[in-house]
């Protein structure tokens, strides 16, 4: 089964170099591989489902590798995104991978393969459906804008970080009152609960992928 998975094919967006914007490993340098197609349809998303191609895992290791020895110290950190990466990634395919540091942003509908190594979720369930997927994630990572309600910490899986993010809907100047309205919202909130920190966006702030 193994020997078959160099061919297995995913739906991809993109793949590229960067910075982490958000949650615990903020400013590292990571490389992405963007998957497309999710099961929710948040509104406040940014990517293109429509864009997407197909390309075998061994063309994805390859755009991989290339992009991590661009650099100096080549990169570790692996990222896989979306969409909801759940819907294709499975520990076959990441055994390729092995080499990196697996890591999965993902919205909570599913459980994670076994080999991803640092899971972040932002929530898009109840905290019902992420204590049925989840014994422990390494982040939470809400998106939050003005009159967005959080669970409660003891509702939910047992985590080493819970960050609120407030949604940022863009960069044109009219929407930047809205985004301060959000992170003013957000900031609230920690501060009458400090078990939760900020995670903005820095991505988007910066304007880099």
């Amino acid at each position: 089964m193994k020997s078959n998975s160099p061919d297995i094919l995913l739906n991809v967006v993109e793949i590229f170099r960067s910075i982490q914007g958000e949650g615990a490993n903020a400013g590292k340098s990571a490389v992405f591989v963007r998957l497309a197609s999710c099961n929710m349809a948040c509104w406040y998303c940014d990517t293109n489902w429509n864009e997407s191609s197909k390309m075998t895992v061994l063309e994805v290791l390859e755009e991989v590798n290339k992009l991590s020895a661009s650099a100096t110290y080549p990169d570790n950190l692996l990222i896989w995104t979306g969409g909801e990466p759940t819907l294709q990634l499975t520990d076959e395919i990441l055994d390729l991978f092995s080499d990196y540091y697996n890591c999965i942003e993902t919205n909570g509908t599913n459980p994670v393969p076994a080999k991803i190594k640092y899971i972040s979720c932002s929530p898009k369930v109840s905290p019902f459906v992420l204590r049925k997927n989840f014994t422990h994630v390494n982040e939470f990572r809400y998106p939050i804008g003005v009159g967005d309600i959080l669970p409660d910490i003891s509702e939910l899986p047992d985590a080493d970080n819970y960050f609120i993010s407030p949604v940022f809907l863009g960069a044109e100047k009219e929407r930047f009152e809205k985004v301060n309205e959000n992170i003013e919202y957000s900031m609230n909130i920690i501060q009458n609960n400090p078990k939760w920190r900020l995670s903005l966006q820095l991505h988007k702030l910066l304007n880099i992928r």
